[in-house]
């Protein structure tokens, strides 16, 4: 039977701070079971949180009905009927329950911090409306105790987007942070806090508890519970406001909430309203007598007019505010607050995905147009650089032509070579074939290298050479090989443009200009080598078998076979330049 009534007692509970973090109580760790009294839960929550200000928050939980109510610190967990039916878990949420008048004048930097967030959740949840410029104000503090100083490299623009801070957050409002954001350098996130909460407290709907209510013809109302008083609310419009210290009595029985006024010729007046269940209305009755003392009641009188307020409410009802009231608390100098040793840890608060802006409209036609610039520039760039790599590869090939011509020149006496009796054809390549096809195409071949060389003619200046090049241009192109001799013509001009560079035509000079030509001095060992320039392999083995004994020629035969089609390779002879 213990063990049965040690099961029934287990609690297990998660308390929701206002940083958004959870704070896990159950009967193994911490002790708390469902006859523990709500006074000690309060001073876990109390102290994990790190707070000595403690009369001014509480632990809420919400019923089946979704309706309210807070934890009575006089009665265990167990009288809590409501709260019992939802679990387990259980869940309370932690906030403020009495809003100060002015919570900048708070003691110590952590209870307005714990403000600052309550007032911070209460404009995000909707139940502190602000208007637009108010909520951008606000929202750009939040920022800046949450980020700090405005830095052009890590706050990118679309950076509160991650944040949350009104209902229905819209681009513009968040454009509208960004720029006040940049306005507020220098503030740390103490004084951020506090200039929050000095813009809160001036709001009409600041610290005000509301409780819907029904009046004449059923009409709908919201009563308030203010630190001043109870308003009364009509279509969201404010239609009525009684001052604690003119309200004589409230009262309730079943469903209806009576409240007693004073009024200026001191005369009473009752109004009646009707509340949507006896338990909404007892916990109206109730919310209004904690509100009543802990605002308006003197240090000494608390008591008494708190037994008095509780002998008015019907069916037996006792409920008394056991706590400190605001005027105590405005009046207890204690000589440990604020404290020295007090670190503030603050949360990261929630983020959310970075919202992925959308443009329309003219918006829309300047980013396209931003793109096809963009995009234009793109391929000039890549025009210019592939311009530059052309560019630097005729360059490469030019100074390897200057070479290999310097090179020519340098090597011309030992050939008995001019360089400017270049032909200006050369023979056209063609295959070849074994048999008599092969005889066949040499022939033809033949013909064709007669009939070119005929056509050819040598130069040996300038003037010869542009008179040649202009009676090219002068053909037409239904020439077979005119495509061919435009390129050959191509490099031709590249040559000469080159040669026009670098020599020095020597018609026309004096001796003493002659001798002023640069040139190059090149002795070889032995005699003289004679060069043949052949322009096909046959020709060039009959000329090697021409030039030697009978064993070379038949060593050349089984070494150099006649294949079709392959030309001899190119033999080299070393030179020794001095």
């Amino acid at each position: 039977m213990s063990c049965f009534c040690s099961v029934q007692e287990e609690f297990y509970c998660e308390v929701l701070l206002l940083d958004e973090t959870k704070l896990t109580l159950t009967s193994q760790q911490q002790g708390i079971k469902k006859s523990t009294k709500g006074s000690v839960v309060l001073d876990y929550v109390f102290s994990h949180v790190n707070l000595a200000e403690i009369d001014y928050f509480g632990l809420r939980y919400c019923d089946r009905s979704h309706q309210t109510y807070w934890l009575d610190p006089t009665k265990t967990l167990a009288e809590h009927k409501d709260l019992i039916t939802t679990g387990p878990p259980y869940t309370l949420y932690f906030g403020v329950k009495f809003y100060t008048e002015d919570p900048c004048k708070l003691k110590e930097e952590i209870t307005r911090y714990q403000f600052f967030l309550q007032v911070k959740q209460d404009v995000l949840q909707g139940r502190l409306p602000c208007a637009f410029n108010i909520s951008t104000q606000m929202a750009a503090l939040a920022i800046q105790s949450e980020l700090g100083d405005y830095d052009p490299y890590r706050h990118v623009s679309g950076y509160v987007s991650e944040y949350r801070f009104v209902p229905d957050q819209k681009e513009d409002l968040e454009e509208a942070i960004e720029q006040i954001h940049k306005t507020l350098m220098g503030q740390t996130p103490s004084e951020a806090e506090n200039n929050y909460l000095s813009i809160a407290k001036g709001l009409e709907m600041y610290g005000v508890d509301l409780h819907p209510v029904f009046g004449e013809k059923q009409s709908e109302y919201f009563l308030g519970l203010t630190p001043v008083g109870v308003v009364v609310y009509k279509n969201k419009t404010q239609v009525g406001k009684y001052f604690w210290p003119r309200i004589t009595k409230v009262f309730f029985k079943e469903t209806q909430f009576e409240l007693r006024v004073l009024g200026k010729d001191c005369n009473e007046t009752s109004f009646f309203f009707e509340a949507p269940s006896k338990t909404a209305c007892k916990n109206l009755w109730k919310c209004c007598v904690e509100h009543h003392t802990f605002f308006r009641m003197p240090e000494n009188d608390s008591s008494t007019l708190t037994r008095k307020l509780s002998k008015l409410g019907s069916l037996g009802s006792r409920h008394r505010y056991s706590g400190k009231t605001a005027m105590q608390m405005g009046k207890d100098q204690c000589v440990g607050l604020p404290r020295l040793d007090l670190e503030v840890v603050r949360t990261r608060s929630k983020t959310y995905p970075k919202r992925s802006s959308q443009p329309t409209g003219e918006h829309t036609w300047v980013i396209l147009n931003c793109f096809k610039l963009r995009i234009k520039g793109i391929v000039h760039s890549v025009q210019y650089l592939f311009l530059l790599r052309q560019l630097k590869i005729m360059a490469i090939f030019s100074l390897s032509v200057s070479c290999c011509i310097s090179l020519l020149f340098s090597f011309s006496p030992l050939f008995n070579f001019n360089p400017f009796l270049l032909p200006l054809r050369s023979r056209s390549r063609g295959n070849t074939s074994s048999g008599s096809e092969s005889e066949n195409s040499n022939r033809e071949h033949r013909k064709k290298r007669n009939r070119s060389r005929q056509e050819n003619e040598m130069v040996d200046s300038g003037p010869q050479w542009e008179a040649v090049l202009r009676r090219q241009k002068e053909k037409t192109p239904n020439d077979p090989n005119h495509r061919r001799s435009r390129h050959r013509s191509r490099s031709r001009m590249l040559i000469w443009a080159l040669l026009q560079k670098e020599l020095v035509d020597p018609s026309g000079l004096t001796e003493e200009q002659l001798k002023e030509i640069p040139y190059k001095k090149v002795e070889t060992q032995g005699d003289p080598i004679r060069i043949r320039h052949s322009h096909s392999p046959r020709s060039f083995r009959q000329y090697r078998r021409s030039h030697c004994s009978d064993g070379e020629r038949s060593v050349l035969s089984e070494t150099h076979p006649v294949r079709a089609g392959v030309a001899e390779p190119i033999h080299t002879t070393d030179f020794t330049v001095s």
